[in-house]
């Protein structure tokens, strides 16, 4: 971990937040659940436990792994539904394969991501290639589920495949941390991942002993989620450790540091850092649909039951049945 870096973080634009900026105190720090999705891989329920009003507009977050199968282990998703907000899967070890009933679709691996908007609603699968299958091999990834407004729930669905190589890199002034930003703006500088709802979304990576501030905009939340390491969050210093989601009040910068020793299975403090504008929308939310109303829920498992969400196609090597949440 992770598969896009640089030898030299020095020579990439350094950010900082000015001396000024409100530091963000940390409200909570939670424990992730461990659990399985789709077909038995592993998860840790990065959000569970965090009340909604600080985790708007994001609904779940699952990191997938890590995960080092054996041959034959891997697993994936049947096939499953989605209406109503949009799925992030970012693949930082190992290869996942999608599809959807529209035609969409492809292969991620080694720090790509994919950002699907559902909107109106169609049904997906993510798999292993049988190359992973046969071979086993490390498997490391994040799914992150970022609601919509009630004015795009019911748009046209699309893809965004989001190459590691096209993230935007940065660094802090010192180059003890490799900032990767996938979607969203940071102190200027943009990600690639186009969003209907405002967020930022960072995969930092802190040297030991490494400490960051950054500018965040008043107007988002704020969330820190460990995907290995140790570390402490805030100016108070609150300790985090992996499988960990530090929740940070109002203000103008958040700050993240790295322990001075880390294990030897993690030498670095690797977080994600999420920000956003809360839609302030209710919110029906149950399974692979997430809505306004319990009305335009019932209406979702009506119409995927009717077969209006698409059909599976009916020769591809990914098969399955079934919805999944994931």
């Amino acid at each position: 971990m992770p598969a896009v870096t640089v030898e030299n973080p020095l020579t990439l634009p350094r950010v900082a937040a000015p001396a000024e900026a409100v530091a963000r105190p940390v409200l909570a720090v939670t424990t992730a659940p461990s659990g399985f999705e789709g077909e038995g891989f592993p998860v840790r329920r990065a959000f569970a436990g965090i009340n909604y009003r600080y985790l708007d507009p994001f609904i779940m977050m699952d990191q997938m792994g890590e995960v080092d199968y054996a041959p034959g282990e891997p697993k994936g998703t049947p096939w499953h539904p989605h209406r109503g907000f949009e799925t992030v899967t970012y693949i930082i070890d190992g290869i996942f394969d999608h599809q959807d009933s529209n035609g969409g679709g492809g292969t991620i691996t080694n720090g790509d991501t994919q950002w699907m908007t559902a909107g109106s609603g169609l049904l997906h699968i993510e798999a292993p290639p049988e190359s992973l299958v046969t071979s086993g091999g490390l498997f490391h990834g994040l799914q992150l589920w970022v609601n919509l407004p009630a004015k795009d729930k019911m748009m046209a669905p699309r893809y965004q495949d989001i190459r590691g190589g096209n993230v935007q890199l940065l660094t802090t002034p010192d180059g003890g941390a490799l900032l990767r930003i996938i979607a969203g703006e940071l102190d200027g500088h943009q990600g690639p991942g186009v969003t209907h709802t405002p967020i930022t979304m960072i995969h930092a990576t802190l040297a030991p002993g490494a400490e960051i501030t950054l500018p965040w905009r008043e107007d988002f939340n704020g969330l820190a989620y460990v995907l290995a390491g140790r570390g402490a969050v805030g100016a108070e210093r609150r300790p985090v450790q992996l499988g960990q989601t530090a929740v940070f009040g109002s203000g103008g910068s958040l700050t993240v540091r790295a322990d001075e020793k880390q294990d030897s299975h993690a030498p670095d403090l690797e977080v994600v850092l999420l920000g956003g504008q809360p839609i302030r929308e209710p919110m029906a939310h149950y399974g692979p649909f997430v809505m306004n109303t319990r009305e335009e829920l019932q209406q979702a498992f009506d119409d995927f039951q009717k077969g209006r969400l698409g059909t599976i196609p009916a020769v591809h090597g990914m098969t399955g049945s079934g919805p999944s949440g994931a």
